[in-house]
């Protein structure tokens, strides 16, 4: 999957699975865009945080293990999209 393709499908499970279709479009959220906090217009918690690594797994295979991974890994659509991309090498 080519990695355009990977941030759209990224930012369509971030809508889904955190159930923010009513507050942004997934085509709204920029690649570099804070997730999670105050400051983020997406304003994930930490329960989003759980889902999306749940469905990271079973979507992609890849583990995150504990909040300072996930603090690490799910900043972003680019450093997600990163660190499958570095999971599939």
């Amino acid at each position: 999957m080519e990695l355009a393709q990977l941030k759209e499908n990224l930012k369509k499970l971030i809508v889904e699975e955190c159930e923010k279709e009513d507050d942004i479009a997934w085509q709204d959220i920029l690649d570099d865009e804070q997730l999670f906090g105050s400051e983020s217009r997406i304003n994930l918690d930490s329960l989003d945080g759980l889902q999306l690594s749940l469905v990271l797994k079973k979507s992609f295979g890849v583990k995150i293990e504990g909040s300072k991974d996930s603090r690490k890994h799910l900043t972003t659509v680019n450093s997600i999209a990163a660190l499958i991309t570095e999971s599939k090498q």
